[in-house]
């Protein structure tokens, strides 16, 4: 199974936190309330941010191994 991240379209984040809220790993964070930020090294890839974000700004990346 290939492994996944979470990756954030900073231009279009309106940085509301909704998927802070649901990180498992709080892997998320808004540095200054500007938008979402994700720490690769703590993301597992679940989806969870992605299908809570209202702005549908979260995509999940598949990365090569």
């Amino acid at each position: 199974m290939a492994k996944r991240k979470a990756l954030v379209s900073t231009r279009l984040c309106v940085a509301c936190g909704c998927c802070m809220k649901v990180c498992p790993k709080n892997a998320i964070s808004i540095p200054k309330g500007i938008f979402a930020q994700v720490d690769r090294e703590l993301c597992v890839g679940c989806g969870k941010c992605m299908k809570e974000c209202p702005a549908s700004v979260i995509t999940l990346e598949v990365l090569e191994s």
